[in-house]
């Protein structure tokens, strides 16, 4: 039998649901997610195989102006990311206004010459009405090669999606075994797991400042996995909050990972978390490539 495979980066400001259609199109989490901008900080690989066609969606980091060293590296991820792909989807809200990322964006895309789909996302947010409105603004910004509407949170539209992604394979072996969802190291999506619990419990500038570091990672002989981890913060301060009083959040924020890691491997697993600081480690080039952020 012919196979056929569409590598395909998904494209976006922050917080516009890019991992979520990822999650979605696997059907498992290999993304994480929260409602704070900068979520994604690596290139992640879904992969989805239907027949004899596999498609491998990268999630990128939001299209962002940088203000420091990881900024810059996300940044660059994002612009690698749209070359030599089969085609990009352009993700957007239901908006009716073009902001200045996706003008960004826009032009970026049509400099590269690669086909583009314009994606927009949380259809279940607005009336009918007003979506048309937003089709009618694109449309009118540049030439796409078609949109579509979708919630990447319900699943509505996500057939008619795959179906155009369809049209962009071309004849190629499958890249990864069929039943492969994600390139990601596990070491990496449990590290990933624990920044995601950070996210939704920490507020304002402290999550962000954070990286999460996998010091041990082995299976027992009975299945359960053994994991260490190290999260590291910018500030003394930091590290007080990340504990909590008698150390309830780290607490909270460990059980929280450990349920997502056991799903995602399918087993036990024991998690031990330690906090440390590392001062002003997002614009040290250094550190940035030492937790793993490379291009």
């Amino acid at each position: 039998m012919a196979t056929k495979t569409a590598m395909i980066t998904i494209a976006g400001r922050p917080n516009v649901g890019k991992s979520t259609l990822t999650n979605y199109l696997v059907g498992e989490k290999i993304a994480i997610v929260s409602n704070k901008p900068q979520t994604t900080r690596n290139r992640i690989c879904g992969i989805v195989t239907k027949g004899d066609t596999q498609y491998v969606f990268v999630d990128t980091p939001g299209f962002h102006k940088p203000r420091t060293k990881l900024g810059d590296y996300m940044v660059n991820v994002t612009r690698g990311s749209i070359a030599d792909v089969d085609m990009t989807i352009l993700m957007v809200e239901p908006i009716a206004s073009i902001g200045p990322q996706e003008q960004a964006l826009i032009e970026q895309l049509q400099a590269s010459k690669c086909p583009v789909v314009l994606v927009i996302n949380k259809i279940d947010t607005i009336e009918k009405s007003a979506l048309l409105e937003v089709i009618a603004a694109y449309a009118q910004a540049a030439s796409f090669k078609s949109i579509i509407p979708i919630s990447a949170k319900t699943g509505d539209g996500i057939e008619e999606l795959l179906a155009e992604c369809s049209k962009y394979a071309v004849e190629s072996p499958f890249l990864f075994p069929e039943d492969i969802t994600t390139d990601q190291p596990e070491r990496q999506v449990m590290a990933e797991i624990i920044r995601e619990k950070l996210l939704w419990t920490l507020d304002r500038e402290v999550p962000h400042g954070t990286a999460v570091e996998i010091t041990k990672f082995s299976e027992r002989d009975n299945g359960i996995i053994d994991i260490d981890a190290t999260i590291y913060c910018e500030k003394a301060s930091h590290k007080g909050i990340i504990i909590g009083k008698h150390g309830d959040m780290l607490k909270k924020i460990s059980s929280m990972a450990r349920n997502d890691c056991e799903r995602f491997m399918g087993t036990k697993v024991y998690l031990t978390t330690w906090v440390k600081v590392k001062e002003n480690w997002r614009d040290s080039d250094f550190l940035v490539r030492n937790f793993g952020y490379r291009e």
